[in-house]
């Protein structure tokens, strides 16, 4: 009789795309999307948490810039007689589900209404280094008013936010635009109801932070070669039809009163055009008068995201200290959010158009940001590790640990096996815990505990002499009563 066939073991790997977060970044991340939650709540806009499963037919096809209804989501079709079931899918944004939520329980909320969401969402898209198939967005959005003071207040809520989590002034900019204004621009080019030109000059526009001005004045007319030397066709308008673009990418001036001129005169006379160029003046003024002004956030016609998704203002806030590349060359840190106005996405439930505008914030890329400056710690401190001298006194470890809680300290016994006091030492490390607490028998008889500072223990340990080493202990004898005391005291120390 053969051997029946044993079962292969699972490997133990995250899927391709996907990865796994530790104590330190689950806990950064926390803290930041807590401060990120305090700016929105104090700008009056409250919480939403929304299924992260949705119908495919709900979610529809407004993944920013991509046209594909079923594709780049993870979906699976509900089982039902007949193959009839529902198609379902994770969520590959926060804006979609809005959209969806406000169609169905429009009639019970608050018109306009103002929500903030944050938590994962899933792209079903090839990874690659630092992207990922399951990230984390953060999420604010005003619908059910189309007025301009909405897109104010939400460049002002990101600039409050920027400063909030540590991003200092100085440090950032909040860039605002019209996709209103580029309408203007393709009726001032003649390009007419010609779709397929229209959006072969969008995807051109897109690429003028790569290539410049040159490089989409050669992409708008007879082509350019590219870096490798391959010759790159152009769309094949005259120079005259080019010139409004180039207007239009370039028209940025010393101040905003200057751009809104050179916008006008980009658009020549298209009535959607100067509806754009109007919303832009009406929310630099608003923002002004906010105290709002240039340093924070400014109006720039060189924004051009998700021209094909947003319906009037667009903005991003990038961050524009140096950061070293792999390569060790200076450049931008760049965006780390983005948003506008997407009046047609609650139209899809209603029929009728529903004004809407939002921002979204890429968590990682901005906790990245924050390392960068120094403001997160690589490594947070851990708890306070109780050691453990004798099995038998568990109780009183257990009590200095709950003293330590309750006293507002972040704090545990030691659960291993206490035999070996180096491996106790060595788990403190490992946790990056700050102090660590003794009490042997002989300092139980003398009512002593032995509070050692594992920072500046390990400080002294890689630079001090032995005369610098005796100046300053980091191991103190204190009586039992005063263990909060002396902890508090170790931790505010260290900082």
């Amino acid at each position: 009789m053969a051997k029946p066939k044993k079962t292969p073991r699972p490997r133990a790997e995250t899927p391709k795309g996907f990865r796994d977060y530790f104590g330190a970044e689950v806990t950064q991340r926390t803290e930041m999307l807590r401060a990120i939650a305090g700016v929105y709540h104090h700008y009056g806009f409250e919480a939403l948490e929304s299924s992260a499963v949705e119908t495919v037919e709900a979610l529809g096809k407004f993944l920013p810039d991509v046209d594909r209804p079923n594709e780049g989501v993870f979906a699976w079709q509900e089982f039902e007689e007949n193959d009839r079931g529902d198609w379902m899918a994770l969520r590959y944004d926060l804006t979609a589900p809005l959209a969806r939520v406000y169609a169905q329980h429009r009639n019970d909320l608050p018109t306009p209404y103002r929500r903030f969401a944050m938590g994962p969402v899933w792209r079903n898209e090839k990874p690659g280094p630092g992207r990922y198939r399951q990230f984390y967005q953060c999420d604010a959005d005003t619908v059910g008013t189309a007025s301009m003071a909405a897109d104010a207040e939400i460049c002002a809520m990101l600039s409050d936010t920027l400063e909030t989590v540590g991003i200092p002034r100085g440090d950032y900019l909040v860039r605002v635009n019209n996709r209103k204004v580029l309408n203007g621009v393709l009726e001032a080019m003649g390009l007419g109801d010609d779709q397929g030109a229209r959006d072969n000059v969008l995807r051109t526009i897109d690429k003028f932070d790569k290539v410049g001005e040159q490089g989409v004045r050669e992409l708008l007319t007879k082509g350019r070669l590219d870096a490798s030397g391959a010759f790159i066709d152009g769309v094949g308008l005259s120079d005259d039809q080019a010139a409004p673009v180039l207007a239009f990418l370039t028209s940025k001036a010393a101040d905003a009163a200057g751009t809104i001129a050179n916008l006008r005169a980009a658009i020549g006379s298209s009535d959607i055009g100067a509806k754009g160029v109007a919303e832009l003046e009406q929310i630099g003024e608003l923002l002004a008068a906010g105290g709002y002004g240039s340093d924070r956030i400014e109006i720039d016609p060189s924004v051009v995201r998700g021209l094909g998704y947003y319906t009037g203002p667009v903005y991003e806030a990038e961050l524009t200290f140096d950061i070293l590349d792999e390569k060790g060359r200076k450049r931008q840190f760049g965006s780390v959010s983005g948003g506008g106005r997407y009046d047609d996405l609650v139209k899809r439930f209603t029929g009728q158009e529903v004004p809407a505008t939002g921002v979204s914030i890429g968590v990682d890329r901005l906790l990245a940001a924050l390392r960068e400056k120094g403001r997160i710690a690589a490594q947070p401190k851990g708890p306070v590790v109780v050691t453990v001298m004798d099995r038998d006194r568990m109780a009183d470890y257990q009590a200095m640990v709950s003293e330590l809680r309750n006293a507002g300290i972040r704090a545990e016994v030691y659960l291993g096996n206490p035999k070996n006091f180096g491996n106790q030492l060595k788990y403190a490390d490992k946790r990056n815990s700050p102090v660590a607490v003794i009490e042997g028998g002989d300092e139980k008889a003398n009512g002593i505990i032995q509070i050692k500072d594992l920072i500046l223990g390990a400080q002294i340990a890689q630079s001090a002499t032995l005369e610098e080493w005796k100046e300053r202990p980091s191991q103190f004898e204190v009586p039992r009563d005063q263990l909060v005391a002396k902890v508090r005291e170790i931790l505010e120390g260290q900082g």
